[in-house]
């Protein structure tokens, strides 16, 4: 694939021109509306910008935002699941953490298997059905929640910090529209 005019050629950091011409930089979905203009030009990319650009942000952030939770031995949803049993105070089932957290329930058992083995979270047979299970915090697992909170905001506020606050406001409100939206639209096929 050839650069376009004013795109940043992967890996180098570099541009072809177009800062130097004091054009602002480009995100690499730009120049792959570009490209598509080009083959079909009266195509309406403007889905396209708005969700290439949010998996694209969402791909970079994964990679970049859970550098502090690696640190502890965690994986973001072994992070999210510590952290929605420290938000909501109170023990939940397996199937509750999977709603809450956008996961599988294969997936949350798997983890809070290892998130048991560790010594972070408590099972507890309901008395009525002994197939359900009520998992909440240990001390140690809130401890850690507690402490690592925090420091992953903080880090997270540094990956954000090029934004000034009424931007990053916009921002959020405006996904926060989007996540409306698409919620109404498609909960109904969240696992």
């Amino acid at each position: 694939m050839a650069a376009d005019a004013g795109q940043q050629r992967p890996g180098t950091g570099a541009t072809d021109g177009r800062e130097a011409a004091g054009a602002p930089p480009e995100d690499a979905v730009a120049g792959v509306l570009r490209q598509w203009q080009r083959v079909h030009p009266g195509l309406d990319t403007g889905p396209m910008a708005v969700i290439g650009r949010i998996n694209r942000c969402a791909a970079l952030l994964q990679q970049a935002a859970d550098a502090p939770l690696t640190e502890e031995g965690l994986t973001r949803p072994e992070f999210d699941i510590l952290g929605t049993l420290r938000r909501t105070g109170r023990e939940l089932t397996p199937g509750r953490i999977a709603r809450e957290t956008f996961a599988s329930g294969a997936a949350v058992t798997k983890r809070v298997k290892e998130l048991e083995r560790r010594g972070l979270l408590a099972r507890r047979p309901d008395d009525r059905d002994r197939r359900v299970a009520h998992l909440s915090l240990t001390d140690e697992g809130q401890a850690l929640i507690d402490r690592l909170l925090p420091e992953q905001l903080r880090y997270e506020a540094v990956l954000l910090s090029g934004l000034d606050a009424g931007r990053r406001d916009e921002l959020s409100d405006g996904l926060g529209e989007l996540l409306v939206l698409l919620e109404g639209r498609l909960g109904g096929l969240m696992p």
